[in-house]
Order: C-alpha cells, then sequence, then structure tokens
C-alpha cells in the first residue's frame, strides 16, 4: 500500500510509476521477477483511471484535441503490440532518450526567452493537430516496449505551444485507455499477484488526489519548469536503462 501511495503520488505528477515499482520490487523481493508486468498493469490501473477523471474534470483542455490524441495514442498501442514490440528495444531507448534531451534543450531555450515561447493554448487546429495525434499514435506504440509514454507527450505539447498542464489529462486519458486492456490479459492468465496489486491499488487511490491538486494549483512558470524536469529526468533514465541492458547482455 505504502508503495501504491508513494509512485502513484509521483505518477500523478507526470514522472511515472512502473519504474519506480519495478525497483522496490526488485528491491523487497516482493514480486518474483515474472510476474512484475502483471502485478504493476494490474495494480496500477484504477489508480491511473481516477488520475484521468481527476484531470479532465478538473483541468481545462479542448475536448476535440484531448479525445483525437487519447484515440491515437490507443491506435499506436494497438498497432505496436504486434509491429513496434519486435524492433530492437535499446535502438528505441536510445532514439527516444536523444530526442528528449533535444527537446528538453528546445524548451528551456523556449523558457529563457531565446526564442518565442510559444502560448498557453489549451487546444489546437489544423496541421498542430495532426501533428500531435501523430506523435502521440507513436509514444501508444513505443509505449508497448515500456517505454514511458508521459515524458514524450508533455514534450509534444510544450513544443506546440500548448499549456503544459494541459498535457495532463491527455497522457493520462491515454494511459486510463490503454491500461485496463493489458490488465484483462494478465488477470485471465494468472500472470500477477493479487494481494500486491490490491495494495498498489488501495495506496494509489490515497496518492492520486493529493498530487493531482498539486499539480492544479501549480503556476505556469513553476508548471514549465517542472515538465522540462520531468522530461529530462526521462530522457536520462531511458538512456541508462539501454546503457545497461547492453552491458547486461
Amino acid at each position: 500500500m505504502l508503495t501504491g501511495f508513494v509512485t502513484n503520488f509521483f505518477d500523478t505528477l507526470g514522472i511515472g510509476s512502473f519504474a519506480t515499482t519495478t525497483s522496490i520490487f526488485q528491491f523487497t523481493r516482493m514480486v518474483p521477477d515474472q510476474w512484475i508486468p502483471g502485478t504493476l498493469n494490474v495494480g496500477h490501473t484504477i489508480p491511473t483511471v481516477f488520475q484521468a477523471l481527476l484531470y479532465i474534470t478538473v483541468i481545462a483542455v479542448e475536448l476535440r484535441t484531448l479525445l483525437l490524441m487519447v484515440a491515437g495514442a490507443i491506435v499506436g498501442a494497438w498497432i505496436g503490440a504486434g509491429v513496434v514490440a519486435r524492433m530492437p528495444k535499446r535502438k528505441v531507448q536510445n532514439g527516444v532518450g536523444g530526442a528528449l534531451l533535444v527537446a528538453f534543450v528546445v524548451l528551456l531555450m523556449r523558457q529563457l526567452d531565446w526564442f518565442p515561447s510559444g502560448g498557453d493554448a489549451l487546444g489546437l487546429s489544423g496541421g498542430k493537430l495532426i501533428a500531435a495525434v501523430t506523435f502521440n499514435f507513436l509514444f501508444g506504440a513505443i509505449s508497448t516496449l515500456g517505454i514511458g509514454f508521459y515524458a514524450p507527450c508533455m514534450t509534444v505539447v510544450g513544443l506546440l505551444g500548448m499549456n503544459p498542464i494541459a498535457a495532463f489529462p491527455i497522457m493520462m486519458g491515454s494511459s486510463a485507455c490503454l491500461m485496463p486492456v493489458a490488465s484483462s490479459q494478465f488477470i485471465r492468465s494468472g500472470a500477477y499477484v493479487p494481494a500486491v496489486a490490491a495494495g498498489l491499488t488501495i495506496g494509489g487511490l490515497a496518492g492520486v488526489p493529493l498530487a493531482a491538486f498539486v499539480v492544479k494549483s501549480m503556476p505556469l512558470e513553476v508548471a514549465r519548469w517542472f515538465v522540462m524536469a520531468v522530461v529530462l529526468y526521462s530522457a536520462v533514465r531511458i538512456l541508462h536503462s539501454a546503457y545497461t541492458e547492453r552491458h547486461s547482455a
């Protein structure tokens, strides 16, 4: 339950819960390695759906932009399960990590007013909307490799000139639609630890509203710096994972 509280608190802030939960499981030997993916998906599904419902109701974002970007992520994940999952994972990790580092530099330059910072729009249209949906399709696809969805989505929202807070209902809504499908497969096959999954769910439901309040009350300027910190952290974590896996192999 404590693990669920802590990891879902940070997940609601956009940092993600899978990597942190996996680290705790491996350190404490709480879950056998082969059942970690199933326990993660089953245990974090309901808190993730709760996150999406909270953000969609308390944070303003244009409905059309929200629905199209969520749909793009769902289609990407569906196709990615059969296509992207066969790609070399380390190459994808290196590509995503490198792209996030470049995006961090661009976001930093905007924040320092080295070139126009975009805006605080709550929706997109025309070419920007098409680009956003396309990128979310790609992010949904690579998420099937276990690569985080949140940081890339945050990055695109910021680069396209939207309010960074608007990324939260979009990325949470996307995850909320993806996870129940995956969880049902793990439950059907019994490849998870029910007691631990229940603990994650109970603890997570307590951590989510606390973090959502923090995000909702965050000033725009602070939110932009926070998003950049998440993007940088995610880039370093992905590149470190690729480096570690290469040496382990």
